[in-house]
């Protein structure tokens, strides 16, 4: 019994680390802004932590862009003009999901042709080597009768 209540406190402590980042200070009074601010905020890179959301980071940058996000929408921009003021600001890095625009496109497209390069180039290396018959040139009689039990079993 006492194992299921650790369990259960250190599984609460795991998933409240997100709702620590964000500070009692920076919640906005309206509900459905500060909604729109953590769902903008859990797409936003923190800078300093690389993969890890704005909203999960508590890094100094983070919570200033978490602030930044708030203030954007009070002042009534929409979650687009939002992302947008950012990118703008900080480059699209700060996207925890790069846009399929642009320069990205070639991001997107060449890790699945490296890959089929590199599958293409493994099946013809497998193909030729199958074809490839052993040099028999050189062995003893003994040797290439070894040689057929081998490769007949």
């Amino acid at each position: 019994m006492r194992a299921l209540h650790l369990i259960a406190v250190a599984l609460m402590l795991a998933l409240n680390g997100p709702a620590l980042a964000v500070q009692p200070d920076e919640i906005l009074d309206n509900p459905v802004l500060e909604q729109r601010a953590r769902d903008l905020s859990s797409g936003l890179r923190c800078l300093v932590c690389r993969n890890e959301s704005i909203d999960e980071s508590n890094a100094d940058l983070a919570r200033d862009m978490r602030i930044l996000v708030r203030e954007r929408l009070v002042a009534g921009d929409t979650d687009d003009e939002v992302v947008a003021f950012l990118v703008d600001r900080f480059g699209e890095y700060v996207l925890l999901r790069p846009t399929t625009e642009g320069s990205n496109v070639i991001l997107w497209i060449a890790a699945p042709t490296l890959f089929l390069f590199a599958l293409g180039g493994a099946l013809i290396y497998l193909r030729n080597r199958a074809r490839q018959q052993p040099d028999t040139t050189d062995l003893s009689d003994a040797e290439k009768q070894r040689l057929n039990e081998l490769l007949n079993d």
